[in-house]
This record gives structure tokens, C-alpha cells and sequence, in this order.
């Protein structure tokens, strides 16, 4: 019997919300645990931070990965919130992984504060979400966070013999001269250019940011503008800039014969629909009171509009 599939795009803690988009396409609680008796749903990360209602997606996300009615591939977030709370070793400069600076403790703030009462449990979840795979590969289609870097996937499997990561490769992955750590920053965040000159640029979400998020399905990209993706403009003087040739080389490329892929991150608006015929983003925007995005996927090569469903995140998932 064919297995279809159902992939759903960055919750950031949208846990109601959640719920309403797998009872709207289907799933129902059984014995505890979403389920659907033909399909699977697929989650793209980014289960936490941000959002009112982060252990109640954790649960209903782990529940239904733990009893195989889910797969899942970590995001970003994620992998934030664990080097974030797990403790450097002897001979770093700083207590935690990751530091806890301004901007990280306001990342992490609400998935801290919401597990606050619930130490057992919040260990028990970053004890998961170390282990989640990093990308994953089905007969029809491809999912990641962020970036599909094919020769950076076969080095990270040549070298550790899998998709996942370990306890023991936490604090190398923090060290930016490792492979693993470049292979992360592709995987989890993608592309990214560094604004010239030293510039900057101040998000809509109040962060200052020296790089920009950028394409990696261009074929012959010339100009900053042809890779822009992300929200936000760049400043108007150099979006017209030529790239380097040191840049183009930094670019990756997802060529239209590959299978079909699916990605979040990104932060999208609007009505959903594939970014090319076998490309879809499914982040959009949820936390932000967008919408919390699936792609219903079965053997399809060319992803159709038709199939993406969702629900508008309301006031009242606060």
C-alpha cells in the first residue's frame, strides 16, 4: 500500500495550532497519540522557542515520532537550545556551548521559562533532540531544515556513518574551524553571504544582521538580488551589487532534476506554493500570526499547489 506523507513546517511552540492542522487533515488522538490510518506526517524542526505553547508541541511531536506516526529532522532551534543549556568543557573560555548573550537568551527565553516547572522532562526533550536526524531521504522526496548540500551529506555519512549526531560531537560542533560545524551551519541555516564592507542590516524582528540568507536553486546567479531570500530587502545600493567570484563559489546548487525537497527556515508570507517545481518551503511565519504550513506529498515529482493546506495562527494560540 502506498505511504503518504504529510510535511509540516516550523511550529515555534504553536502547539494548539498544531493540533487544529492534523485533526483538519485527518489525524486523530489515539491511545494518546496523533495518528492518520494511510499517512505520516514529516516535521521540518523548530519545534521550540518563541511560541506559548512549546512543551504541548514537543509532546504531541515526540509522541507520534516515538510510536511511528512521525519522522522528523532537527532544526536550527533546536540545536540552539541544547548547546545552549549543555556545559562547556575544561579549557573553554565560556560556561555553555553556546553563549549566553542578549541575543540567545531571548532566542531561548520562552522554551526555558515554559519548562521552568518541568526539569525532567526539559532534559529529557534536549537528550532527544541531540540525537534527531539532520536530514532524510525517502524514495520520493528529500527533507532538511534549511539547506540540501549534497557533497557536505556524503562527507558527514562517510565520516560518521549516519544522519544523526551524538553527545560527543556537541562540543566540536561548536568549534567554526570543524567540519561539523560548517556542515550544521549549512544544514540548519543554509546559505548565507556576508553584507560588504562591513555592513549591516536591522531585521523586522529587531535583529541586526552582517549576513543575508541566499538562494541555493540558481543556476548562474550574477547579483546579490538573484539569491536574496529572506524577508527583508537588502539596502538599495548594493542589491544590485555583482557577486564575487569568492561568493559564487560559496553558493550551492539544487538542480531541477533532483527529487523533490522540502525545507523551512525561512520565514516565508503569503499563500503557499512550491519556490520552484521541486522545492517547497513550508515556514510560514506561524509564530508571527502566519500561517502553520503542511505539504500533503505522495509521488509526485512536480509539487502542485493544490496540496498544501494549512491553518492561519490566531491571537487566541496565546
Amino acid at each position: 500500500m502506498h505511504q503518504g506523507y504529510d510535511l509540516i513546517g516550523d511550529i515555534h511552540g504553536c502547539g494548539h495550532t498544531l493540533i487544529k492542522l492534523l485533526e483538519q487533515m485527518g489525524y486523530s488522538k489515539k491511545n494518546g497519540v496523533y495518528q492518520h490510518p494511510k499517512r505520516k506526517v514529516v516535521f521540518l524542526g523548530d519545534i521550540v522557542d518563541r511560541g506559548p505553547n512549546i512543551r504541548l508541541a514537543c509532546h504531541v511531536v515526540r509522541d507520534m515520532v516515538d510510536n511511528g506516526h512521525a519522522e522528523i529532522v532537527m532544526g536550527n532551534h533546536e540545536y540552539n537550545v541544547v548547546t545552549y543549556c549543555t556545559d562547556a568543557p575544561a579549557g573553554m573560555r565560556q560556561p555553555f556551548l553556546r553563549p549566553h548573550t542578549k541575543r540567545n537568551d531571548f532566542i531561548v527565553e520562552q522554551t526555558i521559562e515554559q519548562f521552568a516547572n518541568y526539569p525532567h522532562e526539559f532534559n529529557d526533550f534536549l537528550d532527544w533532540f541531540v540525537g534527531l536526524p539532520l536530514f532524510q531521504e525517502f524514495e520520493h522526496f528529500r527533507v532538511v531544515h534549511a539547506c540540501w548540500d549534497q557533497a557536505m551529506i556524503d562527507e558527514f555519512v562517510a565520516r560518521y556513518g549516519g544522519n544523526q549526531m551524538h553527545h560527543n560531537m556537541l562540543a566540536e560542533s561548536v568549534d567554526t574551524s570543524s567540519f561539523i560545524y560548517k556542515f550544521l551551519d549549512r544544514t540548519l541555516r543554509g546559505t548565507s553571504l556576508k553584507l560588504p564592507d562591513g555592513r549591516s542590516m536591522t531585521a523586522r524582528d529587531g535583529m541586526v544582521r552582517q549576513f543575508f540568507r541566499a538562494k541555493f536553486w540558481v543556476e548562474s546567479p550574477q547579483k546579490y538580488s538573484d539569491v536574496l531570500f529572506q524577508p527583508d530587502p537588502l539596502p538599495a545600493d548594493i542589491e544590485h551589487a555583482p557577486l564575487s567570484a569568492e561568493e559564487k563559489q560559496r553558493l550551492v546548487y539544487y538542480g531541477p532534476a533532483e527529487k523533490p525537497l522540502f525545507i523551512g527556515h525561512y520565514w516565508m508570507w503569503g499563500l503557499p506554493s512550491p519556490i520552484v517545481p521541486n522545492i517547497a518551503c513550508l515556514d510560514y511565519s506561524a509564530v508571527k500570526y502566519g500561517r502553520l504550513v503542511a505539504y500533503r506529498m505522495d509521488t509526485e515529482r512536480h509539487l502542485q499547489p493544490g496540496k498544501f493546506t494549512w491553518v492561519r495562527v490566531e491571537k487566541s494560540e496565546r
